[in-house]
């Protein structure tokens, strides 16, 4: 009888290891089918936004890669917590991406209540583009470079704002740091939205703005807004004569954002290494590296994501930190 049991027993163990064995060939199975239907890019931009744009890159990419549709659909607002939970609602598939700035998880979380963790919950695979932001400014100020921007500053004390795209945000941030390292005293307006903002600085309302290259690059070349630094760790290749914070000597200024591609984590592991070797190939096309660069950007750095995770962890810190030095409190 007791050889029976044991039998019975050690049957069972090697049931369950049978299981599991089948359960990882299945898993892999799947991962090398896939996608074998249609795949849905949930972007948090609005459409022509500079996420936006970039998904339907990606999308392009991997539709001629794989040869199954991957269709982009925008769902803006919230900070990107519509995009985020789109995502989440739909099967953990792998059927379901979402594209969406480092923002999701640095930024957003000091600006509203989320339904989610975007620690947790969600997970990056890979990064498409990074860029920094520049200060841009009306062309009637009699300043041309950064310095002579921070002495107009200084001799007109208390009467110098400068907008954002959205209070608590970067672009809000890196103007409360270079208050603080060249002892100025501007006063921050924020906006909701880079347009409605770019539109008051070209009209004079307000002089001075940090915005994201996307959206300010074309207006710089138009010569309806003059730029005077950027925040990337390089001058840009569309901007040559645009020197960096760094170089002017304020490298504390020095900061990155960054759009990636992003799952549920419990999406299998064999299909987001898939992914992320998709998006990969598709980033070395010419054709997207080229219409990266024409958004002001560079090419996302093939990072693990490990890393992607402490970058997040580090950004999220330090804007933390900033606001908490504001007292800052949500709208």
């Amino acid at each position: 009888m007791k050889s029976i049991k044991w039998f019975d027993r050690g049957g069972r163990v090697l049931m369950a290891a049978g299981a599991v064995v089948l359960c990882l060939a299945c898993q892999q199975a799947g991962a090398e089918a896939w996608p074998a239907k249609p795949v849905r890019i949930v972007t948090a931009a609005p459409a022509g936004g500079t996420a936006d744009m970039l998904a339907r890159s990606l999308a392009d990419g991997l539709t001629r890669q794989f040869g199954q549709p991957f269709i982009v659909d925008s769902k803006p607002g919230g900070f990107g917590a519509i995009a985020v939970q789109e995502t989440l609602a739909a099967p953990h598939d792998g059927y379901t991406l979402l594209v969406i700035q480092d923002g999701i998880a640095s930024e957003a979380p000091f600006l509203a209540k989320q339904r989610f963790d975007p620690f947790k919950d969600i997970k990056p695979v890979a990064e498409l583009a990074r860029g920094g932001l520049v200060l841009v400014g009306n062309p009637a100020l009699p300043a041309k470079t950064l310095g002579e921007l921070i002495s107009y500053v200084k001799a007109h004390p208390a009467s110098v704002n400068y907008a954002s795209y959205s209070t608590g945000m970067l672009g809000h941030t890196m103007g409360l740091q270079l208050n603080q390292l060249a002892g100025i005293d501007m006063s921050h307006v924020g906006y909701k939205g880079s347009p409605p903002a770019l539109q008051d600085v070209m009209g004079g309302h307000v002089p001075l703005m940090f915005d994201g290259t996307a959206t300010s690059l074309p207006l710089i070349k138009a010569g309806k807004l003059r730029a005077f630094a950027v925040s990337s760790p390089k001058r840009l290749a569309t901007l040559p004569q645009v020197p960096t914070f760094t170089e002017l000597g304020y490298p504390a200024l020095n900061q990155l954002a960054w759009i990636g591609v992003w799952v549920a984590p419990d999406v299998p592991e064999a299909i987001q290494d898939r992914l992320r070797a998709a998006t990969r190939k598709v980033l070395e096309s010419a054709s997207v590296r080229d219409r990266i660069a024409e958004l002001g950007l560079d090419v996302g750095v093939p990072r693990t994501q490990a890393e992607l995770g402490a970058s997040l962890r580090t950004a999220h810190d330090r804007q933390g930190a900033l606001l908490k030095a504001i007292d800052f409190k949500p709208d």
